[in-house]
């Protein structure tokens, strides 16, 4: 079933779906399954996969210099997908990304996910290089979200990427994309990136879901002037609690978000990991009601390094 499909059955429920992160490379699914186990009783609208291709690390020579290579840390998401497909029986979204993969690597991604049945994906651009100071794709490879969506477009449409007819085309593929209701950190201003978004959903997306945020206001902001805009899609809310006390400035360097002045002053008060987990817990379990009282009944949650916070969460909330 798509995810629009989806939205629409259980609308008026109070829903939730999560994203996991896939393990390293070498260890195994059994901390990916147990992180799964703690949530899946909270009957979840789909489980959402992140994916990370190769990206550059610097190998030390003998010679005292050193080497640019690129490696990929963990393993792709279609057999993650799979398996948890398998599992859990639960409705799968791979993260399909530009970063660090070429179109016909994209295009036996495709085929993989055809064969197995997965219809829904969520297409992205993925992060820059670490040493880059804006994004730089493989050879082969797209710059932007975009050229992706043309791809898996005339994928759909029953061609490949050198133009030849597939000779017997699967189920189209549907997909949602990314959303930021306090911009893209690459995005000029706030309207622009909103403008990138229409076209997106002008080129078929269903659904996006947001970057994390922990100011509700700036959601509902964001939300009111898409919508005055001409984004009809719906934008399913993302949240990520704290679950460290490194996070509290971590996690908005990193995902160029700002703390509202209630939290960011609470978040000064903290002293310690456990301290900063409670905060964690109470501020995204409020975020949630009041998403919830303001009609927002399906909630994205990242869960990566706080599954045992984002249980509570949801012990709390549904």
């Amino acid at each position: 079933m798509k995810v629009i499909e989806l939205l629409k059955h259980h609308e008026g429920e109070r829903k939730v779906s999560f994203e996991v992160l896939p393990p390293l490379k070498g260890n195994g699914t059994q901390s990916l399954y147990s992180s799964i186990d703690k949530l899946i009783a909270f009957d979840p609208l789909y489980i959402n996969i992140t994916t990370h291709h190769s990206e550059y690390v610097y190998y030390p020579l003998a010679n005292g210099n050193y080497e640019r290579r690129r490696i990929r840390r963990r393993p792709g998401t279609v057999a993650i997908a799979a398996a948890i497909q398998q599992r859990y029986h639960c409705p799968v979204i791979p993260h399909v990304i530009c970063s660090g993969t070429t179109a016909e690597d994209t295009e036996y991604e495709l085929l993989d996910l055809q064969f197995l049945g997965i219809e829904n994906l969520l297409l992205l651009r993925g992060d820059k290089a670490r040493d880059e100071r804006t994004f730089t794709p493989v050879p082969g490879g797209h710059l932007h979200t975009t050229d992706l969506i043309k791809q898996v477009n005339r994928f759909n449409e029953g061609f490949f990427i050198d133009g030849s007819p597939i000779r017997h085309p699967g189920l189209p593929f549907h997909y949602g994309v990314a959303a930021y209701p306090e911009k893209h950190d690459e995005a000029p201003n706030l309207h622009q990136d909103m403008v990138h978004l229409l076209e997106k959903q002008q080129m078929g997306a269903d659904y996006a879901v947001t970057q994390l945020f922990y100011d509700n206001s700036k959601f509902f902001s964001f939300v009111n002037d898409a919508r005055n805009m001409g984004i009809t899609i719906p934008i399913v809310p993302g949240l990520k609690p704290f679950a460290k006390l490194s996070q509290i400035t971590l996690v908005p360097k990193t995902f160029h978000c700002d703390l509202p002045e209630d939290l960011a002053r609470e978040a000064l008060r903290l002293k310690t990991d456990e301290e900063a987990r409670q905060l964690g817990i109470e501020w995204t379990a409020a975020q949630c009601r009041e998403l919830f009282a303001n009609g927002y009944n399906n909630i994205h949650i990242y869960t990566m390094g706080a599954v045992d916070s984002v249980r509570e969460i949801c012990k709390q909330i549904l």
